[in-house]
């Protein structure tokens, strides 16, 4: 079993920036696959952005590309969504994902991100 906790949600201002946090612990030496993703009621949740923990290999959506950027902090277990200029349309609950070998996935319980002025 894999437990992540999000932090670092709140609300700011378009153009503003925001780091969310997601702690992991348990069986993180299965873990091959980490990513952020969101989701705003009555939509599918998305994949914002992805990292691979062996070739620290990244993806973004499109629609962050240039603002966001996954990092993680492997010594401490944590895994980093620096969000910056952010927009109204990126208003969500935003989840830490981690995939394991054997197809195990984990999600962390959410955090609210509101852009508005």
């Amino acid at each position: 079993q894999v437990q992540l906790v999000e932090a670092g949600g709140g609300s700011v201002q378009p153009g503003g920036s925001l780091r969310l946090s997601c702690a992991a612990s348990g069986r993180l030496f299965s873990i091959y696959f980490m990513a952020w993703y969101r989701q705003v009621p009555g939509k599918q949740r998305e994949q914002v952005a992805s990292i691979r923990i062996g070739s620290s290999a990244t993806n973004y959506a499109d629609s962050v590309k240039g603002r966001f950027t996954i990092s993680r902090d492997s010594a401490k277990n944590m895994l980093f969504l620096q969000m910056n200029s952010l927009k109204p349309e990126d208003t969500a609950v935003y989840y830490c994902n981690v995939v394991a070998y054997g197809a195990e996935q984990y999600w962390g319980q959410g955090t609210q991100v509101t852009v508005s002025s």
